[in-house]
Formats: structure tokens, sequence, C-alpha cells
């Protein structure tokens, strides 16, 4: 039950009634509504995987600077303003076809409508020889990514109402295995299936019969499976008309509101600043490494190959590092490993220049230790009673963070990329026709300064600058008494400002992986409180 309450500066908030007791889950009657949720987050999971790819592909090709990879990068921006919009899709819907459906089908026709139109022209926006035409390569990526984080809002709310409320608990489950699938395919899958070199070096194919598959043919297969699954939950799955959990649900209005309140806290302001920074040190390592490795001489398909197997390791590796990022100072974990993170992108800088074919695990393991750190930090700090919104406002400011300085670097690199052409100083190389004269002249064009180390420095730099600038802060934030981060006036007990965090060793993994997929998805979640019986 969601009860308005008056805090002290009078602004009238939500308090939402923690229950008391649940029933043992049982699966039978859900196991087909958890397999669909599993396909509406594959079916998620796929254009991130796809945004991923195409970079690779573009680089691999030799037809893209990296401002043009910076331009880029803005296909993946839906995700991470998606709280912008997510208040809407929450409360406006038809009754007569369901308060998910609404959005839903249209949502899934639109993004199956749009992988066929790919399909029919990706061949003419990305031609073996020639320029690419990157700008509708940008416009339609960001179009499928906009309607798949739309998809996300109304799918997180569906599956709070879609399974029985004592299985509720399996509604974590179904992204933590659909994302990551779909991620895989619309990556590795597509990468390599569509790969004529991967198709001979491995699958012993002849040179000239392309791919396993065509690019054309994969988005309309993946068209297809959209548009099936989208007719069977129009015909076939009815919606239960239900709140979530049993409770009113708060309007749009109310949730703006509730949004501008947890903003005007001081202590928010504060960490909105760190987290829009945070990443700025990793930045170079972390965006530009695979494409200069594709740079270097190191086949896509076998970067690709190394990326499938890091799927494997990202999600056994949370086991291993559980008493860590479920201690009551994950905060402290994570600013001790910063800069051992800031100076192993130095060292991994020099591999890349002197043996670019050596890939380390060293360096996903460390950003994935930070970020794990980071969501035990917000998950200690976020009122539990709006939990979702507190843990979606702050994977946004997380997200913004990387994505702003991601576009920022490769713009970066593109202008302190210094090239000459071999047989003439003059010549700066900087444009298309310079670069044709030179190559007219029997020249070609090479780099004597490589923007990718002086940005490398620079973030470096400017990481070790936040660091010094945050540590303190961001030590004692996490020992503040969670009543300071709340926008309401209920006082919780000592059980439950300490408690909502705190889990066993044996659960960590699958909370902490979903809690990853949160983040690379910016998908919300609820922090589900279950206070001890007296």
């Amino acid at each position: 039950m969601i009860k308005p309450t008056k805090h002290n500066d009078s602004a009238e908030v939500y308090v939402v009634s923690l229950k008391s007791k649940s029933e043992k889950p049982n699966l039978d009657g859900d196991r087909l509504n958890i397999f669909l949720l599993i396909l509406l987050y594959i079916i998620q999971g796929f254009p991130i995987g796809v945004s991923t790819a195409l970079p690779l592909i573009l680089q691999s090709k030799e037809m893209v600077t990296y401002e043009d990879q910076a331009a880029f990068s803005m296909a993946l921006w839906p995700y991470s303003i998606k709280l912008l919009w997510a208040p809407i899709i929450d409360a406006l819907y038809i009754n007569s076809i369901g308060r998910r459906k609404s959005w839903l089908l249209p949502l899934q026709i639109l993004m199956g409508v749009t992988f066929i139109y790919m399909a029919n022209n990706m061949d003419d926006w990305l031609p073996e020889v020639g320029k690419p035409n990157l700008k509708m390569i940008v416009r339609m990526i960001f179009a499928v990514n906009f309607l798949s984080a739309t998809q996300d809002i109304a799918v997180d709310g569906w599956s709070l109402s879609v399974l029985k409320k004592k299985n509720v608990s399996y509604a974590s489950m179904c992204p933590s295995i659909g994302v990551p699938i779909g991620m895989f395919i619309g990556s590795v899958c597509f990468t390599l299936l569509v790969s004529e070199q991967f198709s001979v070096k491995y699958l012993g194919a002849i040179t000239g019969a392309g791919g396993v598959i065509t690019m054309k043919s994969f988005f309309n297969i993946w068209a297809i499976i959209i548009l099936l699954l989208t007719l069977f939950i129009g015909l076939f799955k009815k919606e239960k008309y239900t709140t979530e959990d049993g409770h009113q649900k708060i309007s749009v209005f109310q949730n703006y509101k509730l949004l501008w309140e947890i903003l005007k806290l001081p202590r928010i302001r504060v960490l909105a600043l760190a987290l829009l920074t945070i990443k700025i040190g990793f930045t170079a390592t972390e965006t530009v490494t695979n494409l200069k490795l594709v740079d270097a001489g190191v086949p896509k398909d076998d970067i690709m190959i190394i990326t499938s197997v890091m799927y494997v390791i990202k999600f056994f590796f949370p086991m291993f590092i559980c008493k860590y990022i479920t201690s009551t100072t994950p905060m402290s974990y994570h600013l001790k490993m910063t800069p051992v993170r800031l100076i192993w992108g130095i060292v991994f800088a020099v591999l890349v220049y002197y043996t670019p074919r050596l890939v380390s695990t060293v360096n996903e393991m460390l950003s994935l230790f930070l970020m794990l750190t980071l969501l035990a930090f917000f998950c200690k700090i976020s009122d539990p009673h709006f939990g979702g919104t507190y843990m979606t406002l702050y994977n946004t400011f997380y997200f913004l963070g990387w994505l702003i300085p991601n576009t920022f670097v490769l713009k970066l690199i593109d202008i302190l990329t210094l090239n000459e052409c071999s047989n003439d100083a003059q010549n700066t190389c900087y444009t298309n026709d310079l670069k044709n004269q030179c190559k007219a002249n029997g020249g070609s064009c090479g780099i004597y300064v490589d923007g990718y180390y002086i940005s490398m420095f620079i973030c470096t730099t400017l990481g070790f600058i936040w660091y010094f600038s945050f540590r303190n802060i961001l030590k004692k934030y996490q020992l503040v008494d969670l009543y300071h981060w709340m926008v309401h006036g209920k006082q919780l007990s000592n059980e439950e400002v300490n408690e909502p965090c705190i889990i066993s060793s044996q659960e960590c993994s699958k909370i902490f992986t979903k809690c990853l997929m949160s983040t690379i998805t910016g998908t919300s979640f609820v922090i589900i409180i279950k206070p001890s019986l007296n």
C-alpha cells in the first residue's frame, strides 16, 4: 500500500509498506511465463550486442576514423537516459489491451520492421569496398536501441505481474539469462557468422564464398523471430489486470516528483558529480583498446572469440569476490583498487604497443571488480522503499559517466593523431583529398603521432585527480546513516537500515549477476526487503 506522508519541508512523498510474509516459490503454471520473459530479454540484448559488433567491423574494414567511432558511440545513449521517459511508459496505457502489452506490442512490431529495413539496405550502407553510410547506420542503431530500451521498461514492469506473486523473485533471473544471450548473439555470433575470414579459417570454406550467413539474412531472421513472438503474445497471452506486488502504482507526476526530491538531496548532487566523472580515467583503455588491436592487425574474429570466453568468466568471477562486494564498506574496496586500475591502464597500453596480439583478462577483471563494488555501494545507500527508482537513477549517472567521456575520448584521439605522407612531409593526410593525393603520387599515409597514447596519458591523469578529489568524500558517504539518503520522514529501524544489501555468499553470484546486467542495460530493479518476524 502506498501512503502519502509529509517530510519536514512539507514535500508530499509516498511510502511503500514492507511485506512480512511470502509464499514458498513454485514454478507450476509459470514455466511458460519465465521462458517467455527470457525470450523478451534476449530480444532486448540483441541490439546491444550489434552496437558493440559494428564498430569492430567498421574498424576492420579501415573505412572509418575515430571521429566516426565517436559518432557511432552515441547510438547507445537511449539506455542511459531512458529514466526520462520511464514514468510515462509506466503510467499511460490502453486498459483493453493491457498495461504492458499496450507498449510491448507496438514497440516490438516497430523493432521487427526496423530490422527488416536495415536488412534490405545494409549492403548499401556498409559495402565491401568504399566508405560506409555511417549516418544511416548510426540513426538505425540508435532507433533500435531506443525501441529496445523502451521495451525493457515495459518488460521489467510486466515481469512483476505476469508471474504469480510467490514466484516474483524469479523475475530477476530472467534478464540475467536473456540479456547476455541476446548480447552474445548480436555481437559474437553476428560478427563471426557474417565473416568470410572466420568461415575460411575455422570452417574450411572456400575464399570468396562469404560468411556462413549474410548480414541481410541475419537481420531478416531476427526480425521474423521478433514478429512471431509479438504475434504469439498479442493473440495468446492475456495480461493480468493487477498492479505489481499488490501496491498502488505511483503516477507519472508523482514519480517525476520523487526523482526531483531525490536530486535535491545535497549528497545525491555530489554523488552525481562523482559518478558522471568516475570512468574518465579508464575510458581510453576500455573504449579504444579493441579498436587499436584491430588497427594493429589482430583479426576482429579472434577478438570476438576471446570475447565469448569473457562472457563465461564474467558470470563466475562474482563468486570469488563476494566477501568484498557484500561487506559493509564496499566503496573502500572500490577506492583501493582504483589506483591499481589506473596504473594497469598504462601497462595495458604498453602491451598493446609492443605485443598487440597479447590480450589479457586482467583488464576485464579489474573493471568488473570496480563495477560490482560500486553496485554494492548503490545498494547500500538506496532507500529500500523506492529501491528501483534509486538504483535506476544511480545507474543512469554511472552510464552517462561512461558515455560522455567515451564520445569525447574518441574525438580527442582523432584530433591528436597526426599523419603524414611517406613521400611528402607537407601532406598531413588529414582529409580524404590529401590521402588520395598521397596515393596518386605513389606514397602512403602513416601515423607518426598516435593520439591513443596521448589520450591514455590525459585520461590516467584525470583519473588520479578524480581519485584524490572524491576518495575521502565517498568513504564517508558509505558510513552515513541510510536515513539521510531518504526523501520521506519515516525513520527505519537499525535492522532495515543495515541489512538490505548484506547477503549470504550463496546468493551473492545470482544477485550481483542481476546487478551487472542492470548496469549493462540500464535496467531498473527492486531491492526486496524481508524483515524478520518476531
